[in-house]
C-alpha cells in the first residue's frame, strides 16, 4: 500500500468541518493545558455529560408520574428492602446519606402526599416505622417502567456483548473512584 493509500490518522478538522461540543471542549482544554491526554478527557467528559443528561431525563420521567428524585430514592429504599417494605427513619436516613432532620422533613412531605405511612412500631412504641403505600408502590413501578423503556432505547445500538463489556468497564472505573473516595456518595452497593 502506498502512502497515498494509507488511511488518514485523525486529521485536524478543516474549517468546513464542525467540531462536536465535546471535541471543541477538548481542543480548548488542550490549547490552555498542553499536558492533557485527549483520550482520557474524551472518556471522562463524555461520562460527565452522559450523567447530567441521564439525570435530567430521569427527573422528567419522575415529574411525569408526579414525584421527584428525592421521593423516588425513599420509595426505592423501601422497595429494595423487600416485603413488608417498611424501615425506620434512621435506617432510611443512613441508606440515603441524609441527616435525621432531613429525613424527617422528607417523610413529612411524603406522608402528606400519600406515598408513605408513618406508624409506631407495635413491638417498640418508641420506634417509628415508615412504610410504602399502594400509591407509593404504583409510583415506584411507573418510574421503573419509564426508566427501563428509556434505558433500553439509550442502549439500543449496542450489541449484548458491547453492553456486557461497557458494564464491566464502567464498574471497574466506579470501583477505582470509590476506593479513592470512600466517603463520597454513590456507593457501588447501589448498583447491585
Amino acid at each position: 500500500m502506498s502512502d497515498s493509500d494509507a488511511p488518514a490518522s485523525n486529521p485536524e478538522p478543516t474549517p468546513t468541518q464542525e467540531l462536536s461540543p465535546l471535541e471543541e471542549q477538548i481542543a480548548l482544554y488542550q490549547r490552555e493545558f498542553h499536558d492533557l491526554d485527549p483520550q482520557v478527557e474524551q472518556i471522562v467528559s463524555a461520562l460527565s455529560r452522559l450523567n447530567r443528561r441521564m439525570n435530567v431525563a430521569y427527573g422528567r420521567h419522575l415529574s411525569d408520574i408526579g414525584i421527584n428524585g428525592t421521593e423516588w430514592e425513599v420509595l426505592k429504599a423501601l422497595v429494595l428492602d423487600g416485603a413488608p417494605y417498611r424501615l425506620g427513619p434512621g435506617d432510611l436516613a443512613k441508606r440515603l446519606g441524609l441527616t435525621p432532620a432531613a429525613m424527617t422533613h422528607r417523610i413529612d412531605r411524603m406522608v402528606a402526599e400519600g406515598l408513605v405511612t408513618r406508624e409506631r412500631d407495635e413491638a417498640n412504641r418508641v420506634r417509628v416505622i415508615v412504610g410504602i403505600t399502594e400509591l407509593g408502590r404504583e409510583k415506584w413501578l411507573a418510574g421503573m417502567r419509564l426508566g427501563t423503556e428509556w434505558e433500553e432505547d439509550l442502549l439500543q445500538d449496542l450489541t449484548p456483548t458491547e453492553r456486557t463489556l461497557l458494564g464491566e468497564l464502567l464498574t471497574r472505573l466506579l470501583r477505582r473512584v470509590e476506593d479513592a473516595q470512600p466517603d463520597a456518595s454513590g456507593r457501588l452497593s447501589d448498583l447491585e
